[in-house]
């Protein structure tokens, strides 16, 4: 569990740390690969999300994902990206949130995760939670608490119990 004072501290505005879906590049699972390369490229990710046409999450796609089917292509030419679709590769979403204010979960996601998709309750996608924008936080804190709180160590504990 996070200590109440920390969470308070890395929670003051939950939405700052949430980029909005309008702002975050997808794609379609219908698009071609060569489309989301292209797309990948230009934003300069490794990973972005696939969306229906209705905004609902339905995967992830990423540089590696493309690789390993291009890897697969007869011929392994980039031009053959235009006759396979987002759909052929795409991963599956293993984590993700409602509510940007789940911070014990989304930091233990984020050990494994550049971002963690944000999903209302109809599961349409929200925006994302960086790794980069928690760890802004995480900065904050560590160079903030004391003007917070005040902080004391604890006293030593002797093995027996005794301090």
């Amino acid at each position: 569990m996070i200590d109440p004072a920390v969470e308070q501290l890395l929670r003051n505005d939950p939405k700052s740390y949430v980029i909005p879906a309008a702002v975050v590049a997808n794609v379609t699972a219908t698009n071609t690969l060569e489309h989301a390369l292209m797309v990948l490229s230009k934003v300069g990710y490794s990973r972005i999300p696939v969306l229906d046409p209705d905004d609902h999450l339905q995967g992830m796609i990423s540089l590696a994902a493309i690789t390993d089917k291009l890897l697969h292509v007869p011929g392994a030419a980039v031009e053959q990206l235009s006759n396979y679709t987002v759909a052929d590769a795409m991963l599956p979403v293993e984590h993700w949130v409602d509510d940007p204010a789940k911070l014990e979960t989304i930091l233990s996601y984020m050990v494994d995760e550049p971002f963690i998709p944000l999903l209302n309750q109809d599961n349409v996608f929200q925006g994302i939670i960086t790794r980069r924008e928690i760890l802004k936080r995480v900065n904050y804190l560590a160079h903030n608490l004391d003007d917070h709180y005040l902080v004391t160590p604890r006293e030593k504990v002797i093995e027996n119990g005794d301090h």
